[in-house]
């Protein structure tokens, strides 16, 4: 394609302009150089110079696409010329708003279910690389974390090996341990037992799978600053937190991070049976970030009487939590549940020599650069008309060295 177009300049170019000598530009388009071609699918041919608007050769299917992460996931592989498909449950119009991630005819959708292993093979089988995504923060009388997280999991690694896929990208959590450490429960959390013992599964039916071990992801629509905004997570004017949140460190993690860590590792031909470390670039005490953030919504000591204490000593805050779950067991109010108070106090450890997101060539955005912009809604006095400088810019939380 490029010798043609060069062949047809030059005639244009003496035609026009009689003259022999012609200086070209390159055309750096993805079909110059020679390679072996793994298939003859016409699909999985590069071509086009990059862009929304091309083709890269990837053609991947994202399981969980609808949720937090899954949409910037998706903006990212369409942002680089990916096909991607999006398999989807329950009402379509969740999904339909995904079509503007990737060009036209490059965005295909297609109904399945966690347990129906036909329409997940549907999903992948033109697919060279399958991201899985799918997760719940509580269980539900339908799914268990078991289901989703270990079942599941093994079902679409399965599925995935068994169609010929090239790349399986796993989504575990940071801290899973099959022996998690009891805070506000008796037998820890289940969301990180459940997330061991996913990756296991995901190993066992696809040993060369890439797995990705998040922290406290950040973002648009989030639920970790969302959870501690909102005002039902409060008791009144205060904050109730195991220890004050002295004894918790966190590493929060931004999603859009996360989401070109995921695209980079599916470009990076050595990531193959990777495990990755998906954290920020501070750690900070529970205690400071929440101070910082209701600073940040000005309903801090100044203006709302805002303060902290022990959450041991509260039983009137678990008997919320324990109505909330039995008045909203589908969608609990303000993300307020055992399991999500349980996983809060749970301290994120990084493991020496594991990678993490700036080995695949990410750079890590920092919390007191976005925050302020994510909590923005939720300030106090959202419409008053403030003057410049009437409101004290809150001082940034002291990170841990």
């Amino acid at each position: 394609m490029a010798s043609l177009i060069l062949v047809n300049g030059v005639q244009l170019a003496k035609q026009q302009t009689g003259l022999l000598g012609i200086v070209c530009l390159k055309a750096n388009y993805s079909s110059d150089a020679p390679r072996k071609l793994k298939t003859t699918n016409l699909a999985a041919l590069k071509r086009g110079t990059g862009g929304r608007s091309s083709f890269n050769g990837i053609v991947a299917t994202v399981f969980g696409s609808t949720g937090f992460l899954g949409r910037y996931v998706c903006n990212k592989l369409g942002k680089i010329g990916s096909q991607v498909i999006i398999p989807y449950r329950a009402d379509h119009y969740e999904a339909l708003r995904l079509k503007l991630v990737g060009d036209l005819g490059q965005v295909l959708f297609h109904p399945y279910d966690l347990r129906d292993e036909e329409a997940i093979y549907k999903a992948v089988k033109h697919s060279n690389v399958v991201i899985n995504l799918v997760g719940r923060d509580w269980e539900t009388k339908n799914f268990t974390f078991k289901d989703v997280h270990v079942e599941g999991a093994r079902r679409l690694a399965r599925i995935a090996r068994q169609a010929g896929v090239e790349k399986f990208v796993h989504v575990s959590s940071l801290n899973a341990t099959p022996n998690p450490q009891p805070f506000f429960t008796k037998e820890g959390s289940k969301f990180l037992q459940s997330k061991y013992y996913g990756e296991l599964a995901v190993r066992e039916e696809f040993p060369e799978a890439i797995v990705f071990r998040p922290s406290d992801i950040y973002g648009q629509e989030d639920r970790f600053l969302r959870y501690y905004a909102h005002i039902w997570r409060r008791q009144f004017r205060a904050m109730p937190l195991w220890y004050k949140g002295e004894r918790t460190i966190k590493q929060p993690v931004y999603c859009s991070d996360l989401a070109q860590g995921i695209v980079n590792a599916i470009k990076d031909s050595d990531s193959q049976g990777q495990t990755y470390q998906a954290v920020g670039p501070r750690r900070y005490k529970l205690s400071a970030l929440v101070d910082w953030f209701h600073q940040v919504m000005r309903k801090d000591e100044k203006w709302w009487g805002y303060y902290r204490y022990d959450l041991r000593y509260d039983p009137t805050f678990r008997i919320k939590v324990l109505l909330t779950e039995l008045v909203s067991p589908s969608f609990p109010i303000g993300d307020v549940h055992t399991e999500r108070v349980e996983r809060e106090y749970v301290s994120d450890e990084v493991q020496k020599g594991v990678p993490t997101l700036e080995d695949l060539g990410v750079n890590l955005t920092y919390m007191e650069d976005q925050v302020p912009w994510e909590l923005r809604p939720y300030r106090a006095a959202l419409y008053y008309d403030a003057e410049l400088d009437e409101f004290e810019k809150p001082t940034p939380p002291q990170y841990i060295q």
